[in-house]
């Protein structure tokens, strides 16, 4: 095998670059990012009421009486974007459910995580209801020949022609231009 030669995908590659085209291709088919956003909302609505901020010899604890409501609305968040991850089909329900969650953490957990986790969770929702899966690429039909017999039928007029008193012109303009002087297409270069 020469340095000229390239590499036949999936065998001669470094691993980590295979692994970041399967990576890539299993986040497109799925809403990976608001799975990631209503993960990352969850954290501080969850993380704030229990953490002790130390300050020199100054401790500062955030413990709130609904300490146990925010851990379980925290949690709830980090399972809605686990679940928008490896079960894309629930993705209006998890959004929606996320976005509640992320309304209910304003009174119940610190202003729902000093407004960051309460902002990512209501990002993360919306983008999850917003979320919809990308057609596959559509194979391209042949093109039909009229010309001759077994073609169109008579008086059929062929794809991309206008018809004006009966008789067919062509609307290709794109050998038309000879201004540009690449015959009428436009070049990067």
């Amino acid at each position: 095998m020469s340095a000229e030669t390239p590499a036949a995908p999936g065998h001669d590659e470094h691993y980590l670059r295979v692994f970041r085209r399967n990576f890539r291709a299993w986040r497109g088919t799925r809403p990976f990012w608001a799975g990631l956003f209503v993960m990352l909302g969850g954290l501080p609505i969850a993380y704030f009421p229990y953490a002790n901020l130390q300050i020199g010899h100054l401790t500062l604890a955030m413990a709130t009486t609904a300490g146990a409501g925010s851990l379980i609305i925290g949690v709830l968040l980090v399972v809605l974007g686990f679940s928008l991850w490896f079960q894309k089909h629930v993705r209006t329900f998890a959004g929606v459910a996320a976005i509640l969650l992320a309304l209910v953490s304003i009174p119940v957990s610190n202003l729902g995580g000093f407004l960051i986790g309460f902002l990512l969770a209501l990002v993360g929702g919306a983008m999850a209801v917003a979320w919809v899966e990308g057609a596959p690429p559509a194979p391209e039909q042949a093109q039909a020949d009229t010309t001759g017999t077994g073609g169109a039928p008579e008086g059929a007029v062929a794809p991309g022609t206008a018809v004006a008193d009966g008789v067919g012109k062509s609307n290709d303009l794109s050998g038309t231009s000879p201004g540009n002087e690449a015959n009428g297409r436009h070049s990067a270069g």
